[in-house]
């Protein structure tokens, strides 16, 4: 079986993907939904204010009123649903603990769900080295499904069907945003940007992954090691690192503020 996951401008969009992965007689519990607990008000000034689409966007999105979750949260996934104050990105419903596991948050979620069940997906499986990009979707309006399933490609296909954005752009973009500021800071201390980007950009996101958030780069070097090399692993690597931990801070700050 394998995790995929879709990123849809619309929550209406989202919520018709759960309901053909239940209609395909995938199991509640191996498919998780979230979307901004937000009116259709906030969402419609959220999406002009954050996207590149033209304004009234939120109409598009479905209503999203308080705690209430739509047919795809209360007829198929209703076993487990939550609303979260997630740090950095806002309230989020998050429907199914496959959902709350994404953003690490399970536990809030897993009061109606069988043991079992919660375990089987508190691995690695779930894809949190992109994190930063599910949480930047919400704070946009947008809305993520997750799915654990037997057939990825067929998956796959709906999702982008239903109009599924791609991750890897978005994950593009969202570093096009930061990467004129990095470059200056890099530059600053006397790097050479336009050699080491990679480095520093792989050591950025890095420290926005779930596992690794909140620490040093000291805290986590031997786990590091796991998934890079020492050559990996350079000072570019690490100036990457420290700036993506105080990026993390000023998001969770400007939450809060």
């Amino acid at each position: 079986m394998a995790i995929v996951t879709g990123i849809f401008k619309s929550r209406r969009e989202a919520e018709q993907v759960v309901d053909e992965l239940r209609a395909a007689n995938v199991d509640a519990e191996h498919i998780g939904f979230l979307t901004p607990e937000m009116t259709e008000k906030e969402l419609e000034a959220r999406a002009r204010i954050t996207d590149s689409e033209r304004p009234g966007l939120g109409k598009a999105m479905g209503a999203v009123v308080g705690g209430a979750i739509g047919a795809a949260g209360g007829a198929t996934l209703g076993a487990a649903v939550a609303s979260l104050a997630v740090p950095g990105v806002g309230p989020v419903i998050a429907a199914g603990v496959i959902a709350a596991a994404l953003l690490g948050t399970a536990g809030a979620a897993t009061g109606a769900v069988a043991g079992e069940a919660t375990e089987e997906f508190l691995g690695e499986g779930l894809p949190h080295e992109d994190l930063f990009v599910y949480e930047d979707a919400l704070r946009k309006g947008q809305s993520v499904v997750v799915a654990f399933v037997d057939d990825e490609d067929r998956t796959k296909e709906m999702m982008k069907r239903h109009g599924s954005l791609d991750v890897d752009q978005l994950r593009d973009n969202w570093w096009q945003e930061h990467r004129n500021a990095e470059r200056t800071s890099y530059q600053s201390q006397g790097g050479d940007f336009d050699r080491d980007e990679e480095s520093y950009r792989r050591g950025f996101q890095a420290a926005l992954h779930g596992k690794y958030r909140g620490k040093t780069f000291d805290d986590v070097q031997q786990e590091l090691r796991n998934s890079y090399d020492d050559q990996q692993l350079d000072s570019a690597f690490r100036q990457g690192y420290e700036r993506g931990r105080r990026y993390q801070v000023t998001v969770v700050e400007s939450y809060k503020a």
